[in-house]
């Protein structure tokens, strides 16, 4: 079984002007990082000209399905009916899109089959990560 979930969606980036822009993502779940997904969007979509990818909690995510949730960097929230909003705040400035809820919690259920919620400690590799963090101090 793999243990990383991608998964296209179609972001709305919302801009100044009344249209909505639309932007390929893609949404990302890695088992070894269990805790964390990314949202990338390709360099086309941004204004750098770069690749971006935005790394948060599931937790996060799986919150702002349903309520307002965030305080930092990232801030979800539900829109309407059918959409979520995704803030990403940087000095440069503040990104925002939307995303159709349906696609968000069908990345989400595939995320939790991968690693069942209160279980993602399970994943950890902390010899792994604890060696990455120390370097090679031999």
């Amino acid at each position: 079984m793999s243990t990383v979930i991608e998964q296209a969606v179609e972001a709305r980036l919302v801009a100044s002007a009344p249209l909505l822009e639309t932007v390929p993502a893609t949404l990302h779940y890695d088992r070894a990082d269990p805790f964390a997904v990314r949202i990338g969007f390709p360099a086309p979509a941004t204004l750098e000209g770069a690749d971006v990818s935005w790394a948060f909690s599931r937790d996060l995510l799986a919150d702002g399905v349903e309520e307002p949730a965030g305080l930092g960097d990232v801030r979800v929230r539900p829109y309407g009916f059918d959409r979520t909003v995704l803030e990403f705040h940087a000095p440069e400035g503040i990104a925002v899109v939307h995303i159709r809820t349906g696609e968000l919690r069908r990345f989400l259920d595939r995320a939790q089959t991968l690693v069942p919620s209160g279980s993602e400690h399970l994943h950890l590799d902390l010899d792994r990560d604890l060696t990455a963090l120390l370097g090679d101090t031999r």
